[in-house]
């Protein structure tokens, strides 16, 4: 299958030429960015030297990519807003389309202006797209023309949370979520606050309260059948490159340490993405970089009747690249793990 990345330069679309290029399965057609136009992708991509020596960087525009017969398949890792741009165009020539940004994550068009300060691109789109996040979603997306990968922040969070709240083991209320997350999920920006001076030795919260990924984090959490969910999420930015570690508390009411490994067991058991550890055990973010898991483990804090519940991944794997091209190996009918395990 031939596939295409539009943004390819930044710091998600970088772990997406490698991933695609490394795929057993996939030719690697067409790379896009406006500021490396004309250029090598091994010039800007050394660790690619010999692998993608041939590919060069366009400055195509969603017209020029419809119109190609050479791709079935496009990724976009663009801002939200350029996406939808590139989406509308792209989808209604035939080509599946793999959206990184938050265009197509959010169902509601109000609740999308609300959070990320600006109409919706393109409502008409999102009767054609489907919400996935692999290990929850369940089938029969196959036919939508768009894919929404999920944020970075809410599958750290998704994760652990939707399966407990379906089977009913925990409630909706009092659910805080504390997040930290590597530099890199800003992107590559030419901004003072993640310059290596700001960052380095230091940690500070951000986006409180009403960070952009709350709406879709509630939005899915809502989903899993006990009506609307009300979460204090507050993330933080940690002095690390790439990860994402997450603690959530939430009451455990009448349910047992044995009752939530048991719900995780019985949903993730056999998902080759999704390790679950024991009670006494913590993930921690640098043995999920540079994989596409998710580790999880949680306790029970019989002092204040709250489980405590912890999850690490990869920001720029799991939390991006890696989801998008696991959801098109399910897509394709391909085993998950296709061009996964050796990140």
């Amino acid at each position: 299958m031939n596939t295409a990345i539009v943004g390819a330069s930044g710091y998600g679309g970088e772990i997406l030429v490698k991933l695609l290029a490394a795929h057993p399965k996939v030719n690697l057609v067409a790379v896009t960015s406006r500021s490396g136009a004309g250029k090598r992708v091994s010039s800007m991509m050394p660790w690619l030297r010999g692998v993608l020596d041939s590919l060069k960087f366009e400055n195509s525009e969603p017209h020029a990519l419809a119109a190609r017969t050479d791709i079935d398949c496009v990724f976009l890792a663009v801002p939200h807003g350029v996406a939808a741009e590139y989406a509308g165009v792209i989808s209604k020539s035939g080509k599946k389309v793999i959206d990184c940004s938050a265009d197509f994550r959010i169902s509601d068009p109000a609740v999308y202006e609300e959070y990320y300060g600006q109409p919706h691109p393109d409502k008409t789109l999102l009767k054609d797209s489907q919400y996935i996040l692999p290990e929850i979603t369940e089938g029969g997306w196959a036919e939508k023309k768009i894919f929404a990968c999920p944020g970075c922040y809410p599958t750290s969070i998704l994760i652990p949370l939707f399966p407990l709240l379906k089977k009913q083991v925990i409630g909706t209320k009092h659910i805080v979520a504390n997040s930290f997350s590597g530099t890199s999920g800003a992107g590559k920006q030419s901004n003072q606050a993640f310059s290596y001076c700001e960052v380095n030795e230091s940690a500070k919260a951000y986006g409180i309260p009403k960070h952009r990924h709350l709406s879709e984090i509630e939005e899915q959490l809502g989903l899993a059948g006990q009506g609307p969910v009300v979460l204090q999420f507050n993330p933080h930015l940690a002095p690390m490159n790439r990860g994402i570690l997450t603690t959530i508390t939430v009451p455990a009411g009448q349910s047992t340490i044995e009752d939530l490994y048991g719900v995780w067991k019985e949903t993730y058991g056999g998902r080759p993405f999704v390790n679950i550890l024991s009670p006494d055990t913590r993930p921690e973010t640098k043995y999920t970089v540079g994989t596409n898991r998710v580790d999880i483990s949680a306790t029970k804090d019989e002092r204040t009747g709250n489980f405590v519940i912890t999850s690490a991944e990869d920001n720029l794997v799991k939390g991006l690249a890696g989801q998008a091209v696991q959801i098109m190996n399910l897509w394709q009918g391909w085993d998950e793990t296709t061009g996964l395990l050796h990140v």
